[in-house]
């Protein structure tokens, strides 16, 4: 699972089981944080997931400024909601990324609001799944010449 934390949207993807596949899950918008991290638990709960993928919007320089320290604390707030393993993933670039692939796709602005923060959440895991598989594939090379 993954998640694109806003201050007013938060966006979720999940993954198949083999971890192959990112797929756009839901939004959750929610009047405060207490109901989000509430219906985030159900999601959870119905979901399972193994993991979850946190992003962290780093700055230019890969520093975390104010709004990647709201997420951290979410994150420690999530954490003791859950027991699923929570990692954090850059996302500096997610939903603009988002934003490019619904234009392109023709997705109309009153759509694209709608579904940006589940794109951006599904580009967070698609970018953790691939570097997973390249460290694994690193593992198993063994430093073979």
């Amino acid at each position: 699972m993954a998640l694109d934390v806003g201050d007013v949207r938060t966006g979720v993807a999940l993954s198949d089981p083999l971890q192959m596949i990112a797929s756009p899950h839901s939004v959750v918008q929610k009047p405060s944080l207490d109901a989000t991290l509430a219906e985030l638990k159900r999601i959870i709960a119905e979901t399972e997931p193994v993991r979850i993928v946190v992003g962290i919007p780093l700055d230019q320089g890969g520093e975390h400024g104010p709004q990647a320290r709201k997420i951290l604390a979410f994150v420690e707030r999530l954490r003791a909601e859950t027991s699923a393993e929570i990692v954090t993933q850059d996302e500096r670039f997610s939903t603009a990324e988002a934003q490019r692939m619904l234009i392109s796709a023709d997705v109309n602005r009153k759509k694209r609001k709608q579904v940006v923060d589940k794109v951006a959440a599904t580009h967070i895991l698609r970018t953790y799944m691939d570097r997973q598989a390249v460290l694994r594939r690193q593992g198993s090379e063994g430093g073979h010449a």
